[in-house]
C-alpha cells in the first residue's frame, strides 16, 4: 500500500505545531496502525530526521496509551478497538490519513502525538478507592453476596481503560463518561458504599478543576469508546451526585 500521512508535529506544549506530509510505501494490510508508524519512523531515522513521537505500551487494547485521532475519529475508523488494534486493511491504497493527538485543554500536548493525561490520574486519586478493614477481622470480598445484575454492570463500567477517547470526541471535551465509569464500578458494589458520598463529590470536583467541559448528551463518547462504556453510567453518576449533594 502507498499512503500519504498528514501528521501533527509539535516540539513541546509551547510550540505552535502543524501538519507535516509524509509519503510512505510498502505498507501491508495486515500491519497494525502502530506498526505502520514504526515503519515510518525507521525511514525517518535512516534519513537522519527526527521520528514521530507517539505513545504506546501493551499493544493489546488494554492500557489505552496509544490513543490517536485518525481522520477525525478517536482510535480511527474501526469500532470497539484502540489504535494499536487498528489494522491497515481498514484503509485503501492511495489513501491520505490525518493523524493528530487527542485535543482537549486538560490533555496538553507533550510532543507530536503524545499528550499528558495525568488529569485522569488526579481524578482517580480523588475518589477511586475503597476502605479495607485491616484490623485483624478482615472479610474476604468473595464472601460478600452481590446481585449478579449489579456485579455485571460494575464489571462493564470497570472495563474503562482511561484512554480519553470520550474526551477527544466530545465537542465539549467532557470527561463525564470516564468519571461516570469510575464512580459506577464502586457505586454498584457494597464495598464502595463507605466512601460513596465523598467519592462522587470529590471526583466531579476534580474533573471540573482539571478544565473538562460538561456533558450535553450528544452520545459520541459511547460510540467512540473502544470498550463500549454505556451512557447509563453518566445517568447513574448524576443520581449519585444529586444524592451526595443533598446528604452533604
Amino acid at each position: 500500500m502507498k499512503l500519504t500521512l498528514k501528521i501533527w508535529r509539535q516540539k513541546n506544549a509551547q510550540d505552535k505545531g502543524g501538519i507535516v506530509d509524509y509519503p510512505i510505501d510498502g505498507i501491508e494490510p495486515d500491519m497494525s496502525f502502530l506498526e505502520m508508524l514504526d515503519v515510518l519512523n525507521e525511514q525517518l531515522i535512516n534519513k537522519g530526521e527526527e521520528p514521530v513521537a507517539f505513545d504506546h505500551d501493551c499493544r493489546e487494547g488494554i492500557c489505552g496509551m496509544c490513543s490517536l485521532f485518525i481522520n477525525g475519529e478517536a482510535h480511527g475508523p474501526d469500532r470497539g478497538v484502540t489504535t494499536c488494534q487498528l489494522h491497515m486493511r481498514m484503509f485503501k491504497d492511495g489513501d491520505t490519513i490525518f493523524i493528530e493527538p487527542f485535543r482537549a485543554k486538560a490533555f496538553p500536548v507533550i510532543k507530536d502525538l503524545v499528550v499528558d493525561r495525568s488529569s485522569f490520574d488526579r481524578i482517580q486519586h480523588a475518589g477511586g478507592f475503597i476502605s479495607v478493614n485491616t484490623s485483624g477481622n478482615t472479610i474476604d470480598a468473595n464472601t460478600i453476596p452481590i446481585n449478579k445484575h449489579d456485579a455485571d454492570k460494575s464489571f462493564d463500567a470497570a472495563a474503562c481503560i482511561g484512554c480519553g477517547a470520550c474526551v477527544a470526541t466530545c465537542k465539549n471535551s467532557s470527561a463525564m463518561l470516564f468519571v461516570a465509569a469510575k464512580v459506577s464500578q464502586y457505586a454498584l458494589l457494597p464495598q464502595g458504599k463507605i466512601e460513596a458520598v465523598d467519592r462522587v463529590l470529590n471526583m466531579v470536583h476534580q474533573m471540573d478543576a482539571e478544565g473538562f467541559g460538561n456533558c450535553t448528551n450528544t452520545g459520541a463518547c459511547e460510540v467512540e469508546c473502544p470498550k463500549g462504556i454505556s451512557l447509563e453510567n453518566i445517568a447513574r453518576m448524576n443520581r449519585e451526585y444529586l444524592s451526595a449533594s443533598l446528604k452533604g
